[in-house]
C-alpha cells in the first residue's frame, strides 16, 4: 500500500464547516471526497508538526482538526529530517522564511513516503520550485515524495 504524507492544509479542508466563498467551498468538497476514498486505499501519515499546526487557533476548530488526525500514522521527525529541511531552506528549494514547509517535505522524503498532499501552492506544491525540491532531496540521498494536491491522486472509483 502506498503512503501519503498529509500536510496541514489538507486537514483544514477536511474539518470544519463549508466556507461561504464558493472557491474555498469547492476545494473543501473535493478534499472531503478524496479523503473518503484515500483513507481506504493509502496509508495516510502525518508528523508531530501537523499535530502542532492543527492545534493552533480557535479551540473548537482545533478539536475538529485533531479529531481528523486520530487514526493516522505519526511519522518521526528525525535528525535526518531536520538536516534535510535545513538543506531545502539553504538551497532555496523552500524559502528560508518557511522552515515548517521544508520540514513537511523532509519528513516525507526521509520516511520514504510516496506522496505529499497539500493545498500550499506557494511553497510546497509549486511548479517553479518542484525541481529544486526534488534535486535537493536527491543530492542529500533521499527520493522526494510526489508533491501534489489531493485530487491529483486518484482513488478507485470503479470507473
Amino acid at each position: 500500500m502506498d503512503s501519503i504524507y498529509v500536510e496541514t492544509t489538507v486537514i483544514g479542508n477536511v474539518a470544519g464547516r463549508i466556507h461561504s466563498n464558493p472557491d474555498v467551498a469547492s476545494r473543501q468538497r473535493a478534499t472531503r471526497s478524496w479523503w473518503n476514498i484515500a483513507a481506504a486505499q493509502y496509508e495516510l501519515a502525518i508528523s508531530q508538526l501537523v499535530i502542532d499546526e492543527c492545534s493552533d487557533g480557535d479551540l473548537a476548530a482545533a478539536y475538529e482538526r485533531l479529531d481528523v488526525l486520530r487514526d493516522l500514522t505519526v511519522l518521526a521527525i528525525t535528525d535526518e529530517a531536520r538536516a534535510l529541511a535545513g538543506v531545502l531552506n539553504a538551497e532555496g528549494a523552500v524559502p528560508p522564511s518557511e522552515p515548517r514547509d521544508a520540514l513537511h517535505i523532509a519528513v516525507a522524503a526521509v520516511q520514504r513516503v510516496q506522496y505529499l498532499v497539500t493545498w500550499n501552492f506557494k511553497h510546497i506544491a509549486n511548479a517553479t520550485m518542484r525541481s529544486k525540491i526534488e534535486q535537493a532531496c536527491r543530492d542529500a540521498g533521499f527520493e522526494p515524495p510526489v508533491i501534489c494536491s489531493p485530487p491529483e491522486i486518484p482513488g478507485d472509483t470503479d470507473d
